[in-house]
């Protein structure tokens, strides 16, 4: 079976209600079908209709998350943008992400390539029938299927789903912010980020910035420790017209936090406007040390946060609202003029690339 003609049934069963209606697969090329599950002859049972379904959403779940969510909604396997037609799927998925309809396409049918390749390369031409176990049982498929996953994972393949929460803003400010989920595949694990995924999450703040809903000049912006440090560096130079850069090094001594001499207080004007960067937000009140720290120093200030990961409470990374984040009452007590957000996480959070601190 090759990668081509794969393509082309998968676009030919993403069509109408796609696999939101199990009795699609009956229009799947013969070869197809003997390559996902083994059988050479027609479908003729529920049971074996059921079984090819869930074969391909077996595929579909090995992909990267980030392309996952265009297959899922072309094949209509998401409950959030199941309709009967292709182009009202795309268009809610449009919707929902804030792009043009043309740049879902565009993704989808990357995500259709991505889905015939892991179908095409994978061992699932060996799998026995409906009821049987063995070397090609769906345990085995599973496994051919990850390695292909992993071989044809795209850049930003750490990335999940993108949702939109509410968080403090300026008066009359834009409060919603759509940050992106970082799913964790190893629990209990730090999840290390790669280049690709912090570049992406600098500029989902940008984009946040850009759309506060009024220009936000900045006098100085501070990095906290060295993964803040790079995100104010890139953020001074893409948004902040260069402005002041500022360091805030913190030392964890029994549990207290406390600024290093070595952290750097750029001079600025009597009255300025300051962008602290943090790399996480869990549950200790680093903020709140830091903020009281820069309000003594700035007194007329007026200060905005800019965090890449915020943990959340439960399992589920999509946050409703600010209280869904574990550290949601310690930003709010430092009263930001407002609140930008690139990711949410799960514990034990994650880790900058190159350990950085």
């Amino acid at each position: 079976m090759t990668v081509e003609l794969t393509k082309q049934e998968l676009k030919r069963l993403r069509q109408g209600p796609g696999l939101a209606h199990p009795s699609s697969v009956l229009r799947v090329d013969a070869d197809l079908r003997h390559h996902l599950t083994g059988r050479d002859d027609e479908l003729r049972s529920a049971d074996e209709i059921v079984d090819l379904v869930g074969r391909l959403r077996l595929h579909v779940s090995e992909m990267t998350p980030h392309e996952r969510i265009y297959a899922e909604v072309d094949l209509n396997l998401a409950a959030e943008h199941s309709f009967p037609t292709l182009t009202e799927r795309q268009e809610s998925l449009a919707v929902a992400m804030r792009c043009a309809s043309k740049t879902v396409r565009r993704h989808s049918d990357r995500a259709m390539e991505t889905l015939a390749v892991l179908i095409a390369t994978g061992q699932a031409a060996i799998v026995r029938p409906v009821g049987e176990r063995g070397e090609g049982s769906t345990e085995a498929t599973h496994s051919s299927s990850h390695r292909a996953a992993q071989s044809f994972a795209l850049p930003g393949g750490q990335i999940g789903r993108d949702f939109e929460m509410t968080v403090p803003t300026v008066e009359y400010g834009n409060p919603v912010i759509s940050p992106f989920t970082l799913p964790n595949p190893e629990r209990g694990r730090l999840l290390d980020l790669s280049w690709e995924t912090f570049g992406r999450g600098v500029e989902r703040l940008k984009h946040q910035i850009k759309n506060l809903g009024r220009r936000l000049d900045v006098d100085v912006v501070f990095g906290i420790n060295e993964a803040g440090l790079v995100m104010a560096t890139f953020l001074s130079s893409a948004q902040f017209n260069r402005c002041a850069i500022g360091y805030l090094r913190c030392n964890k001594v029994r549990d207290q936090i406390s600024l290093d001499p070595a952290s750097f207080f750029p001079g600025t004007r009597e009255n300025p406007t300051i962008v602290l960067c943090d790399f996480e937000v869990k549950h200790a009140d680093v903020i709140g040390v830091i903020v009281r720290d820069i309000r003594d120093r700035y007194p007329r200030a007026e200060l905005y946060f800019a965090v890449f990961g915020a943990m959340v409470h439960a399992d589920e990374l999509v946050a409703k609202d600010f209280d869904d984040l574990t550290g949601g009452r310690i930003m709010a007590a430092a009263k930001f003029e407002a609140v930008f957000i690139a990711a949410t996480m799960s514990p034990p959070g994650i880790e900058p690339p190159l350990e950085l601190r």
